[in-house]
């Protein structure tokens, strides 16, 4: 049994917050035992939310349709793509916004038009710009990646004024810090988040030494129904941010790049030079700006039905669940040496339509919070995991 009692559990893990956020409403945030009544879909203890097979999508895009109209636009101009630039606008706070092909173009674009003549680009060690984007910092903007915290979530605002002082000194001809970029949450560190403090501070000492700051909120909806901080507060702290519009609003790709006028005016002809000017975009606009309505809500419902099968599971001899520190929807679940999990998540698959991932050596599998949790009610999961041992 595990040792975590359920109400510590839920302090530990966040799940007693209810964040103080502004409800869209939607045909979407209905009761989440309404949307059980339909055929259920396929509940998925990874990622972020649901990514629609090609059928899925086109029926999504078929039901927006047929409420109102899908304006198409031509290249990124008008139509669903000025919709949903302006309802980031309103969303983050920012002054503009602009629709981009990919997260890649929206994190680099960001940082090269912010760091301007000067070449270095501060980063988490573990953060997608340092790990994922293929040196494009380095190869194309000619910009150095300066990475701190190597294999922690983030850096601290004294090991980056450390690090800022420690380059001045150390080196002959100083080029400058172009701009600081925080990923928050961040995916290598399993959705842990850098703290609200930290990321107050960060800035209050970017600014004063006018460095620039770049956020990559790519999964920044984790982070606000988490910790309660509304996204707009997250944004407040940047002079731009990035939003994902598929990892969890269920477009099939492009992201959101928001900030001041005078940088996002920039971006059109940056994007048609490096290759990402499409002529239509409004497959993905139309299908992130429908499901933002009510997503604040949905990720409620999703957490407190996490809330209620992760407190079930407990009750299962051998299976214990565990918050992450600094979390978001990630959590871990613990498997009794005397139980196979491979074995647990064949079964989940083939008999109850739940899947999981693979168990490590240890016996543990990380289980991800999403709006896939409210196809089924919490009994039906619960039952699920103990018939499937």
């Amino acid at each position: 049994m595990s040792n975590i009692h359920r109400r510590d559990f839920l302090r530990s893990s966040g799940m007693a917050i209810v964040p103080a956020m502004i409800p869209f409403s939607s045909t979407l945030a209905n009761d989440p035992a309404k949307n059980e009544s339909a055929s259920p879909g396929i509940i998925k203890f990874f990622g972020d939310g649901e990514m629609f097979e090609p059928a899925d999508y086109l029926q999504e895009l078929n039901q927006i349709q047929g409420n109102s109209p899908i304006v198409k636009d031509r290249y990124g101009t008008g139509g669903a793509v000025e919709a949903l630039e302006k309802k980031f606008e309103a969303i983050t706070g920012k002054e503009k916004a602009i629709f981009m092909p990919s997260g890649t173009m929206a994190n680099q674009l960001a940082i090269a038009v912010l760091s301007g003549s000067n070449a270095k680009v501060i980063v988490q060690e573990t953060s997608h710009v340092f790990r994922d984007e293929a040196d494009a910092a380095q190869s194309v903007f000619s910009k150095r990646l300066v990475p701190l915290a190597k294999n922690e979530t983030g850096f601290t605002a004294q090991q980056l004024k450390q690090a800022i002082e420690d380059l001045k000194k150390e080196e002959v001809f100083f080029s400058g810090i172009g701009v600081v970029s925080v990923e928050n949450p961040v995916r290598r560190a399993d959705g842990r988040m850098v703290p609200l403090d930290e990321i107050k501070q960060i800035s209050a000492y970017c600014r004063s030494n006018n460095i620039k700051l770049h956020l990559d909120g790519a999964r920044i909806y984790m982070a606000s129904a988490w910790s309660g901080i509304p996204v707009k507060e997250y944004a407040s702290y940047f002079d731009t941010v990035y939003i994902s519009l598929y990892k969890y609003l269920g477009a099939s790709g492009g992201a959101i790049l928001c900030g001041d006028k005078k940088i996002i005016d920039q971006m059109p002809h940056l994007v048609k030079i490096h290759g990402g000017n499409m002529y239509g975009n409004w497959t993905n606009a139309a299908m992130a700006l429908h499901r933002l309505e009510g997503i604040e809500t949905r990720l409620q419902d999703a957490r407190k039905r996490g809330n209620e099968i992760f407190s079930g599971l407990h009750k299962i001899q051998g299976i214990s669940i565990e918050p992450l520190e600094n979390g978001t929807n990630i959590f871990r679940m613990k498997l009794g040496n005397n139980l196979n999990g491979k074995n647990l998540q064949e079964n989940l698959n083939k008999q109850f339509n739940i899947r999981i991932g693979a168990p490590d050596k240890q016996n543990q599998v990380l289980l991800s919070v999403n709006e896939t949790l409210l196809y089924r009610n919490a009994e039906y999961v619960i039952n699920a995991f103990r018939n499937s041992l």
